[in-house]
């Protein structure tokens, strides 16, 4: 992965959360000692596609984007952990737990979360999952033998825990799974080409970029049915069930982001927007009455970018929060 991504998710590491709770978060110390990414040589690539399974340890602190088994084993007490899985858009994770031996009445934990959870704030929101918070959260002291699969809603989930014993740990297997229709989804990188349809669904969908951005939407198709375009609203959309909305912000949570625009006219052709933010998300909210469709493009913003202001485009910069 870029090496800007790993640079914003070192910051937010460092305050990720550790509970149920909205106010309870991990202190994660020395996150920047060891690389948490995962990255791919040529040769590994061609050892996996020739069948072979990957496998190593676990750190601390680590990031997956691969398939393979994995295998934590406490060294010294360790309180405060975590491992976030990432996929491509179109993929969901599977984690089995293979082994596992930690002391539950000890102290000890090994929970998954369906999503990601980054300074306090949740990634999809809790307006845009489709399982309640408590829901999301599969703590295996609590669960054993009954659940030892868990399967994500989305490209992103992650596993924390709390091993006290030397020598005790788990191992975990990870695999993808295709999504034919992905809603939630994190970006893996800074640039890249995305087509979101929802079928007659009721639900948001938000596109979440770790990156200020030039994001361009290409094509827009809002109250589609039966081939039909309804009608547009007269102005604006207050009142319309089905929009897509541009948001920024510094954190993971879409909900608590800044609106920068809101689009609720089907088009065809180009509209684009500079957006300076940590996170930049695209978000489409659908009645679940129509097929609704966006594709956009995105690459990373040069902040020393001096390119005048185009027709047909914004620019918007976000400002620190008060």
């Amino acid at each position: 992965m870029p090496s800007a991504f790993q640079f914003q998710c070192h910051l937010l590491l460092i305050f990720l959360a550790a509970s149920k709770g909205e106010t309870r978060y991990l202190e994660v110390r020395d996150a920047g000692e060891d690389d948490p990414f995962l990255l791919l040589s040529e040769d590994l690539k061609r050892e996996l596609s020739a069948g072979q399974i990957y496998r190593r340890s676990l750190r601390c602190i680590d990031m997956l984007s691969i398939e393979g088994q994995f295998t934590f084993t406490a060294d010294q007490p360790q309180l405060h952990c975590a491992t976030f899985f990432i996929g491509e858009p179109e993929e969901l994770i599977t984690i089995h737990y293979d082994f596992v031996n930690i002391d539950c009445q000890g102290g000890d934990f090994l929970k998954v979360f369906d999503g990601w959870i980054l300074k306090g704030e949740k990634f999809p929101s809790s307006l845009d999952h489709p399982l309640t918070t408590s829901q999301r959260y599969v703590d295996f002291c609590e669960s054993g033998n009954i659940q030892r699969s868990i399967r994500s809603s989305q490209n992103v989930a992650m596993i924390f825990f709390r091993i006290q014993q030397v020598g005790n740990g788990f191992t975990v297997t990870v695999k993808k799974n295709s999504n034919l229709f992905p809603c939630n989804v994190i970006s893996q990188t800074p640039s890249g080409r995305f087509t979101m349809v929802i079928p007659h669904q009721h639900r948001n969908c938000s596109f979440s970029i770790i990156y200020p951005v030039v994001i361009k939407i290409s094509d827009l198709i809002l109250g589609h049915l039966n081939g039909l375009f309804l009608k547009k609203p007269s102005a604006g959309c207050a009142g319309v069930g089905d929009f897509v909305e541009l948001l920024g912000g510094a954190g993971l949570d879409p909900s608590k982001m800044f609106p920068l625009a809101d689009l609720c006219h089907s088009f065809h052709g180009s509209a684009q927007m500079k957006i300076g933010c940590d996170n930049t998300v695209l978000r489409m909210v659908s009645s679940g009455k129509h097929i609704n469709r966006v594709t956009f493009e995105y690459h990373q913003l040069d902040l020393q970018e001096t390119e005048t202001r185009k027709e047909n485009s914004i620019e918007e910069f976000c400002f620190p929060s008060i």
